[in-house]
């Protein structure tokens, strides 16, 4: 069997705000058990009037008013319970946001320590020493290399850069023949060349 789920800590301010909602909802109820009071005792009034008992009636309304006060004590009450409820809970989310923006604080200063201007230079030197490495070792092998050899490997570079460019077989450049130096010759000379010469007849005297 696994191990059971974590129960949630309780804090004492979730047992306050809790207390406090406890609290709250009494007071309601009570609201509710003085409105049936009154009710009753408006009832009450009425039907005393309706038998002709007017003291009882006059005693029915002063017990109502007095029902009313209580109502309108507790009004105020609830209302400072609400009010107080929302306040802690506000509090308690703005002090989740400021440990949040602690935690942020110790994470940029974190990142600040690695970016300092020691590190960047450090990493800029290296950078610039493996640049310097690979540019040593390429004058090396280029001056090992025979020229044919090294004629070779740039048309290697060449294709392979064609390659990367999307540059196909079919799509090289087409080379045309060269366009002929001689004067081109018009249809009527070659027929005139081509052409063979008339013997000429002597006219008759």
């Amino acid at each position: 069997m696994g191990g059971g789920q974590s129960v949630p800590k309780i804090t004492k301010q979730d047992r306050a705000i809790l207390e406090l909602k406890l609290q709250r909802d009494k007071v309601k109820q009570y609201q509710k058990k003085i409105q049936t009071v009154l009710d009753r005792e408006h009832e009450i009034a009425k039907q005393c009037l309706a038998t002709g008992q007017k003291d009882r009636a006059l005693l029915a309304l002063r017990r109502r008013k007095y029902q009313e006060s209580l109502l309108s004590k507790t009004d105020g009450q609830l209302e400072n319970l609400e009010q107080l409820v929302s306040t802690i809970e506000f509090s308690l989310v703005e002090v989740s946001v400021l440990h949040g923006l602690q935690q942020g604080n110790e994470v940029l200063k974190e990142i600040h320590k690695e970016l300092n201007i020691e590190n960047v230079e450090r990493i800029l030197d290296e950078t610039a020493e493996a640049r310097e490495v690979q540019r040593e070792i390429g004058d090396m092998l280029a001056n090992t290399l025979s020229m044919e050899d090294e004629e070779a490997v740039q048309a290697e570079l060449r294709e392979l850069q064609s390659e990367a460019l999307g540059v196909g077989e079919t799509e090289r450049p087409i080379t045309l023949p060269s366009v002929p130096e001689t004067t081109p010759v018009s249809k009527a000379q070659e027929a005139v060349e081509e052409q063979p010469e008339r013997a000429r007849v002597p006219v008759a005297a």
